[in-house]
């Protein structure tokens, strides 16, 4: 009788524990779901929620990107929205790539161009398998030269259409053209340094900290060129698989990570797998790690 008493007393401490802990989930669900229920439906190559493209750019721009998604598999989609209401666009900006799952699965070979109007940001988001032909270099440039120069004069439309022109440019395998562009044009903050001092901090950091330093500071103060690929003081660094295959002349790092490569896709093209597209149209499961780049003006 007392262990049936003892029992009963033990399960009944354990209700309480079991009720919050469904309480704790349903939260969870409802928080998740409340997050996918901010993000903008997936309604085509173009989602202009914020109304900043007019209908002529904007289906000069569609029919531009479905005649490049034909041609290959890369998958660009250009969206604009008010307000970020309070969230950076970097993570804003990859959860809608992953809630629209662009380009393949496997491939992850999809791009979003993303504007937030009352914010004053932009930022192009790139799929993993794109991060090594659509540089966080290349997407810097983009946004520098094309998009923020077009916005500070008002001209959304134009700004979004220099920016697809380059994007594709780039991804058709014509990158030399936005990169001389770069170069004529940089940015008022990216003074190089005097070389007498780019030795001194070589020199300084090799003998106090050795190989660690040059593992470490290129890919935190460098740009980064490519996966495993890094420029810093003047000189390109290459680390792991980004190494192989290249001895250039350029003085390059290599480390002892073995880094990992991607393949190309083929031309075919891919299935609307994703939930949240709508009209026929849907990204087809890709997704993004964070590769590309932000802006304001």
């Amino acid at each position: 009788m007392a262990i049936l008493i003892t029992a009963a007393s033990r399960s009944g401490s354990l209700v309480p524990a079991i009720r919050a802990a469904l309480v704790s989930l349903v939260a969870l669900f409802c928080a998740s779901a409340a997050l996918a229920a901010d993000l903008p439906v997936l309604t085509g190559r173009v989602v202009d929620n914020a109304g900043i493209i007019d209908d002529a750019s904007k289906a000069a721009l569609t029919q531009k990107l479905a005649e490049f998604e034909t041609k290959g598999s890369d998958q660009i989609v250009v969206a604009t929205i008010t307000s970020l209401d309070g969230e950076e666009i970097e993570p804003y900006a990859n959860r809608l790539f992953r809630f629209w799952k662009l380009g393949q699965a496997g491939e992850n070979n999809g791009v979003l161009l993303l504007v937030a109007k009352n914010d004053h940001k932009m930022r192009i988001e790139v799929g993993y398998g794109l991060e090594g032909t659509l540089t966080d270099l290349h997407t810097k440039l983009i946004i520098e030269n094309d998009m923020v120069p077009a916005f500070r004069a008002g001209d959304f439309s134009g700004g979004i259409s220099k920016a697809v022109d380059d994007m594709v440019m780039v991804l058709e395998g014509n990158p030399e053209e936005l990169e001389a562009r770069g170069a004529r044009n940089p940015p008022s903050s990216s003074a190089p340094l005097d070389p007498i001092v780019t030795i001194f901090l070589i020199l300084w950091a090799t003998m106090f900290f050795g190989g660690l330093a040059m593992a470490f500071l290129p890919p935190f103060f460098g740009t980064k060129l490519s996966p495993g690929v890094y420029k810093w003081l003047g000189m390109t660094f290459r680390y792991g698989q980004g190494a192989s295959g290249s001895s250039s002349g350029s003085s390059g790092w290599t480390s002892g990570s073995s880094g990992s490569s991607w393949s190309s896709g083929s031309g075919s093209s891919w299935s609307s797998g994703s939930s949240s597209g709508g009209g026929g149209f849907s990204g087809g499961g890709g997704s993004s790690g964070g590769g590309g780049s932000s802006g304001s003006w």
